[in-house]
């Protein structure tokens, strides 16, 4: 029987972030932007090919104020309809002297 051995590195943040990701399969992974809701933004590894990823923002950390003002820009904006009310003065038949009439 074949054993399997696999090697047991002691990685820290340094040689984890000079080195090459150290696993037996690789998958394909993509440069992307992560902004956290502070406004700070990273360069991660995403298996699917996004530009930007926000995170969400966690509404009960904000003040009472801030949100009231999220939740109501939340919800959809209503619609203004303009009835629009035309009066139709038009008289058509005052043109009639304007019109050549066919021979």
């Amino acid at each position: 029987m074949g054993s399997v051995s696999h090697q047991v590195r002691f990685l820290s943040s340094l040689s984890a972030s000079i080195t090459r990701p150290h696993r037996l399969t690789y998958t394909r992974t993509f440069p992307t932007t992560l902004v956290q809701p502070d406004g700070a933004t990273f360069i991660i590894r995403y298996p699917e090919p996004r530009q930007i990823i926000k995170l969400p923002l966690n509404i009960w950390t904000l003040s009472e104020a801030e949100r009231k003002a999220k939740i109501e820009a939340r919800k959809p904006k209503k619609k203004v309809v303009f009835e629009e009310e035309i009066e139709d003065s038009f008289d058509s038949t005052k043109y009639l002297k304007y019109l050549k009439k066919k021979k």
